[in-house]
């Protein structure tokens, strides 16, 4: 495989010229991008200070909100920046490691959440065997598996990528991505083929956290309609934000695998790049919000403040 390259770095398309109104949207931008950050950084803090907290669940919780961090870090600094840039060149590096990022965001994503979930399914259909099955240490060591497992699987893919040479150079996204740059190499067709199906491969392993989720559910859904009203009512409490974000997320996912797949340019511009990114503008902000303002024992610690 070639591996030299003739381009020596990508042009972002999607940004165009937005005239005055690109201070408008670096402004939305970065107001965005600090409301993640302050949410998130607030809800990691007040888990860490307050001893109630220090329980399986809102130690997956805090772990979802470094992730937060992570992915819209990953994405929306360098957004800003080629809002307001006169040109959209993003070098080979730095899309490589774009890629990286918001892929193992991604991933991590996912994992957590679907731990997330066998996490409810063992509180409440385990209750007896919950303290044994969930302990402190246990969650630190899965925690620590999911991140690495992300970054193994994607680095992988990765490596296959940057060996690759080059004979376009626009990519028609405000950001780097497996498909779009794959799709500018110029190697063999097959090389491309294989590539592209290890890409699609790595979307479709969003079906198996999905599915154990989906399954998770059933069993809590099935043991909750036998239950007391309380504790259906105290399982809704505690699975209402839990299934909105995973619902959330999913969407997300299902339009970019869609829109890699099939010509989605019946639908305006601006939609279409407010539909990809979802992921990184609301998902990083909608989850501190609906995690604080549902747990009542989040609820409780913020008040302390």
């Amino acid at each position: 495989m070639d591996n030299s390259s003739d381009v020596g770095s990508f042009v972002l398309g999607t940004y165009g010229d937005s005239g005055s109104l690109k201070y408008l949207y670096f402004t939305l931008a970065a107001i965005l991008y600090v409301s993640v950050i302050c949410a998130n950084t607030l809800l990691i803090v007040v888990i860490y200070l307050e001893e109630r907290l220090h329980e399986p669940m809102y130690q997956l919780l805090c772990a979802l909100f470094v992730n937060e961090v992570y992915g819209s870090t990953a994405l929306l600094p360098c957004l800003m920046a080629h809002i307001l840039a006169d040109t959209h060149h993003i070098s080979l590096f730095f899309c490589f490691l774009q890629i990286f990022n918001i892929q193992t965001y991604i991933s991590i994503e996912f994992r957590t959440l679907s731990v997330m979930a066998f996490d409810r399914y063992a509180s409440i259909c385990r209750p007896l065997h919950y303290n044994s099955i969930m302990t402190k240490g246990k969650v630190r060591v899965i925690v620590l598996v999911v991140w690495a497992a992300a970054s193994v699987e994607v680095g992988v893919l990765l490596s296959f990528i940057v060996r690759l040479s080059f004979c376009g150079s626009v990519i028609n996204k405000v950001c780097c991505s497996f498909h779009l740059v794959v799709g500018l190499s110029c190697s063999a067709n097959s090389i491309l083929s294989f590539l592209n199906d290890v890409v699609f491969g790595l979307a479709l392993t969003v079906a198996a956290p999905l599915c154990f989720i989906t399954f998770t559910y059933v069993r809590i859904f099935s043991v909750c309609l036998k239950a007391s009203s309380e504790t259906r009512v105290k399982a809704f409490e505690t699975c209402s934000p839990h299934l909105v974000s995973i619902m959330s997320f999913v969407f997300s996912c299902f339009y970019n695998l869609v829109s890699q797949r099939f010509d989605m340019t019946f639908a305006p511009l601006q939609l279409r790049i407010i539909l990809s990114m979802y992921a990184f503008l609301i998902q990083p902000i909608l989850n501190p919000l609906i995690y604080g303002l549902k747990l009542t024992k989040i609820r409780h610690a913020l008040k302390k403040l």
